[in-house]
C-alpha cells in the first residue's frame, strides 16, 4: 500500500532554468574530481582504477539515459523514493528512501574533509576540522536561504572549477610521462579492479540528484533530461582528463602520498602539480584556491539534494512531519537541513574518508538497482503515464546499468565486508521501524 503523502505541504519555488539544472547536476558530482579517487589506487593501480572507472562509467552513462525518463515523468524532489513507491510499493519505497539519505548524508562529511585539507594548505595554522565544520553551517545556511540563490553560487563556481580542471589538465597533460604512469600499474593484479569500484562511483557519485529538485525546475519534463545527459558527457570527459593528467606526471604514488608521508591524501591535484609548477609558483596557488570551489559546489549541491530527500520522507510521515515543514518566508526545508548538518558533522569527527565514500556508494548501488527495476516495471504496470523523455535503447540501458550496479555492490561487499554489515544493519533497523512503528501508528496491519 502507498505511503501516505501529505499533499497539503507548501510548495517549493519553480525557479530553475536548464543552465541551472546542468550547472547543479555537475556541481553536485565534480568534488570526485578532486579527491576520494585516489584513495583507490593503493590495491588497484593506475590499470586496475582505469578499468574500474570505464567500467563504472558505462554503468552511469546508461543509468543516467533511464533515470532521466523517470525523473521526467514524475518530477518529484523525493527522487527514487518515490519512482520505487510508485513501483514496487511502500516498504520498496522507504529502502529506496533511505539509502537516498545514506548516500547524501555520508557524501558530504567526506567533502568537508577534503575543503578542511584545501583550505589548510592555505592556512596551516587553521585545523582542517574547524574549516569543515565552518563549512557545514556557512553552505546549511545558504541553502535556508532561497533555492534561486543558491542555484546561481552553484552554477557560478561549477563553471570556475571546471575551468579550473581544464588548466590543470592543460598544465600536467604535457607532463604526461608513460613510464610513470605505468610504474607498479596492477599492484595486486587484475583483482585490484574489483576494490576499486567505490572509488570510481565516487568520479559519478549524486548526479541522481538532479531528480531531486524537480519540483524547483520551471519545465521539469523538457530541462530535467536535457540538464542530466548534458552533466554526465561533461563528468566523463572530466574524470578521464583528470585521471591521466594527474597520475601521468609522477606516478600513482605521488599522488596518493604526501612527501614524508604514509597516511593518503584528501589533496591529490595539488600533489600532482607540484611537480609540474613547485609549490611557490603563483600558478599552483591560484588552482589550489581555484580547486576548492570544486569542492564547494559539491558540497554545496549536495547538502541541498539532501534536505530535499530528507523533506519528502518527512511528507510521507517516515520520520516527524516537523522536518517536511518549510522555512515560512525561504520556502526552503530548513528543518531537513539543519537535521542533516547535524549528523553530517557527527560523522565527520570520525575522520574516516574512505568509509564515508564507500557507505556513500553502498546507498548510490542500492538507489541505482531500485530505479532500474522501477523504470522497467513502470513499462509494464503503467505504460499511459507521460514520459516526456524516453530512456533511448530501451531496455538494453537499464539492464547494463542494473546488472553492472549489482555486480558492483558484490563486490564492494567482499572487499568491504565489515561497512557492509554495517550498511545492512541500517537497513535492517530502518525496516525494524517501518513495519513495527510506521504501519502500526498509520493503522495499518502488518
Amino acid at each position: 500500500m502507498p505511503a501516505m503523502e501529505n499533499h497539503s505541504s507548501p510548495t517549493l519555488k519553480r525557479t530553475l532554468g536548464p543552465l541551472a539544472v546542468w550547472g547543479m547536476g555537475v556541481g553536485y558530482v565534480i568534488s570526485g574530481m578532486y579527491f576520494g579517487w585516489n584513495l583507490g589506487l593503493p590495491q588497484s593501480g593506475p590499470y586496475g582504477m582505469l578499468v574500474a572507472t570505464l567500467i563504472i562509467t558505462l554503468m552511469y552513462v546508461c543509468f543516467v539515459l533511464s533515470y532521466a525518463e523517470l525523473a521526467a515523468a514524475l518530477p518529484r524532489a523525493g527522487g527514487v523514493f518515490v519512482y520505487s513507491q510508485r513501483a514496487l510499493g511502500a516498504f520498496a519505497g522507504f529502502i529506496a528512501g533511505l539509502a537516498q539519505n545514506i548516500e547524501f548524508v555520508f557524501a558530504p562529511p567526506a567533502i568537508a574533509a577534503a575543503i578542511g585539507a584545501y583550505l589548510n594548505l592555505l592556512v596551516p595554522s587553521v585545523d582542517a576540522i574547524a574549516f569543515a565544520i565552518a563549512a557545514y553551517f556557512i553552505f546549511t545556511a545558504l541553502n535556508i536561504w532561497g533555492v534561486r540563490e543558491s542555484a546561481i553560487f552553484g552554477v557560478f563556481i561549477t563553471i570556475l572549477a571546471v575551468v579550473e580542471l581544464l588548466l590543470f589538465t592543460g598544465l600536467t597533460l604535457p607532463h604526461f610521462n608513460f613510464a610513470a604512469f605505468t610504474k607498479d600499474a596492477l599492484p595486486n593484479g587484475w583483482w585490484g579492479v574489483l576494490p576499486a569500484i567505490p572509488f570510481a562511483i565516487w568520479f559519478y557519485l549524486a548526479i541522481e540528484g538532479v531528480a531531486n529538485i524537480a519540483e524547483e525546475v520551471k519545465n521539469p519534463q523538457r530541462d530535467l533530461s536535457l540538464g542530466f545527459n548534458l552533466s554526465m558527457a561533461t563528468l566523463a570527459i572530466l574524470a578521464l582528463l583528470v585521471f591521466f593528467g594527474a597520475i601521468g606526471v609522477a606516478g600513482w604514488q605521488a599522488v596518493v602520498y604526501p612527501p614524508g608521508k604514509a597516511t593518503p591524501s584528501d589533496s591529490p591535484l595539488p600533489l600532482a602539480l607540484a611537480f609540474v609548477t613547485g609549490q611557490n609558483h603563483p600558478l599552483y596557488h591560484l588552482l589550489v584556491s581555484i580547486g576548492l570551489l570544486g569542492l564547494i559546489a559539491s558540497f554545496h549541491g549536495i547538502l541541498l539534494v539532501a534536505g530535499r530527500t530528507t523533506m519528502e520522507l518527512g511528507r510521507a510521515r517516515y520520520i516527524h512531519h516537523v522536518f517536511a515543514r518549510l522555512h515560512h518566508t525561504r520556502q526552503t526545508p530548513a528543518n531537513a537541513l539543519a537535521l542533516n548538518m547535524l549528523i553530517g558533522t557527527a560523522i565527520l569527527l570520525t575522520g574516516k574518508t574512505a568509509q564515508m565514500i564507500t557507505l556513500a556508494a553502498f546507498g548510490a548501488l542500492t538507489i541505482y538497482i531500485l530505479a532500474m527495476v522501477s523504470l522497467v516495471v513502470l513499462r509494464k504496470t503503467d505504460p499511459n503515464l507521460a514520459r516526456p523523455f524516453r530512456a533511448p535503447l530501451y531496455p538494453v540501458t537499464p539492464i547494463v546499468a542494473l546488472v553492472i550496479a549489482a555486480f558492483s555492490m558484490a563486490a564492494m561487499a567482499w572487499f568491504n565486508q565489515m561497512l557492509f554489515v554495517l550498511y545492512v544493519l541500517i537497513l535492517a533497523l530502518g525496516a525494524v521501524y517501518f513495519y513495527a512503528v510506521h504501519l502500526r501508528r498509520e493503522g495499518i496491519g502488518v
